[in-house]
């Protein structure tokens, strides 16, 4: 099964373009979606965060209050590492299971993080949408309702564009209009259905 990796910084457009992949028959996987199932409410996972932290990482409805968890491990890295041996190993098991339960053609697995930490085991070919930092900036602060500031503190946590274009198989430069993204995203689908009839590992459909 062709798994593809689809990556890039914050406001590059990893969004719209899964949406337009989604929109041919493709099934996402997406890494956000993946760590929130894992912590909803009545899971183990869940338990042992409200254990662990108290009730202060709880809403009333008893959901996780992210921005509350945030807060705490932002500047603890042992609760932060504490948190990450918690959930790295369920969020793995579960977009395995996800991408194996796959029956497209093959499979869009999105992750902003898929470089920093190792989530590239899991694809053949990795995809990186690529904009100008300037688009990134502007975007991201028209999306979110927030600053440079805190849009470019964001970035320099995140894989330099240099480190993910190195390892990209495939770049989707999205500097254009929606139109033009849609279109560079077809060019790539009809791509992705050659290799996975073909069956050819990423490198080798030259």
């Amino acid at each position: 099964m062709l798994v593809v990796g689809l990556t890039g910084g914050i406001g590059s457009g990893k969004t719209a373009a899964s949406e337009h992949f989604k929109s041919l028959g493709i099934t996402i996987v997406d890494a956000d979606e993946v760590s929130r199932q894992v912590v909803e409410p009545g899971t183990p996972a869940l338990s042992q965060i409200a254990e662990h932290f108290g009730e202060r990482v709880l809403d009333d409805d008893q959901s996780l209050d992210r921005r509350a968890l945030r807060d705490i491990i932002f500047n603890q890295p042992d609760e932060k590492k504490w948190l990450e041996q918690l959930l790295h190993p369920l969020i793995g098991m579960e977009t395995f299971r996800q991408l194996q339960a796959s029956q497209s053609a093959y499979t869009i697995f999105v992750s902003p993080l898929l470089i920093e930490i190792g989530q590239d085991k899991m694809t053949q070919r990795i995809l990186v949408v690529d904009a100008p930092e300037s688009e990134q900036v502007s975007r991201t602060i028209k999306r979110d309702d927030t600053n440079a500031e805190s849009v470019k503190s964001i970035m320099q946590s995140q894989a330099s564009r240099a480190l993910r274009l190195e390892k990209a198989d495939d770049v989707l430069l999205n500097d254009g209009s929606l139109e033009s993204l849609k279109e560079k995203v077809e060019a790539l689908h009809k791509t992705y259905l050659e290799l996975a009839q073909s069956g050819k590992p990423a490198g080798e459909d030259s």
